[in-house]
């Protein structure tokens, strides 16, 4: 596998979670692409740290499904899978819808602050075409009400299926269509600034769904799962 210029990415100091983040990351930025062949001793010249933590990240990353092994033969980046995808999206959704539940009787204006801000993050990187940017804002976005709704076990299914939904995220942010979620954060803001639980799940909901547009395109561009 070709392996990205920089290297000693990753600490030696640091663990399996920092590996993790990086195999994880250079696969949703499509540096390494679906269907290309792994092999951990490139990884962790890259990485900077021994094969042990990279066989750690790999086998999370596949519980994540965004790696695929067979013992013996060979360890991929797993192909778009259109199934899969729509099982994380849901779930996904569904988590969202969740967090907005736990989170909004307490919701405070600080947090409120922090989603206009971070929605304005959001609008500008994607006037600036930023797509990194964008995908960070609307990490910090969501992750508001995520980490208002004090829930450790929401956020843990939420870090096992969010990252097979940043491919498709990407796609969405390098479009027009991705535009559209400037305004549908505005109406989530707006609704739960008047503490209307309802509206802010609906409006949330519509957020999430409008990955389901992608999906299709998705698994054209990324070729079929074999």
């Amino acid at each position: 596998m070709p392996i990205p210029a920089r290297t000693g990415v990753v600490a030696r100091s640091l663990l399996r979670d920092d590996a993790f983040r990086a195999i994880r990351d250079a696969i949703v930025n499509g540096t390494l692409t679906p269907g290309e062949r792994l092999n951990d001793g490139d990884l962790a010249q890259w990485l900077g740290v021994s094969r042990t933590p990279v066989r750690e990240a790999l086998t999370r990353l596949e519980e994540a499904g965004l790696v695929r092994t067979r013992p013996g033969r060979y360890t991929m980046v797993s192909p778009l899978d259109l199934r899969a995808l729509r099982g994380a999206q849901s779930v996904t959704t569904a988590m969202h819808e969740l967090a907005v539940r736990e989170a909004l009787p307490n919701l405070s204006t600080a947090e409120l602050d922090a989603m206009r801000a971070a929605n304005a993050r959001f609008a500008r990187a994607l006037r600036d075409d930023d797509v990194d940017a964008a995908v960070a804002a609307d990490d910090d976005f969501h992750g508001v009400l995520v980490g208002a709704s004090a829930n450790a076990a929401l956020r843990s299914v939420l870090d096992q299926f969010t990252p097979a939904l940043r491919r498709l995220e990407r796609l969405r942010f390098a479009s027009l269509s991705g535009r559209g979620s400037v305004a549908q954060h505005e109406r989530i803001i707006a609704r739960c600034a008047a503490g209307d639980v309802e509206g802010a799940v609906a409006a949330t909901r519509a957020n999430w769904q409008t990955l389901a547009p992608l999906l299709d395109t998705a698994i054209d561009a990324g070729g079929p799962d074999s």
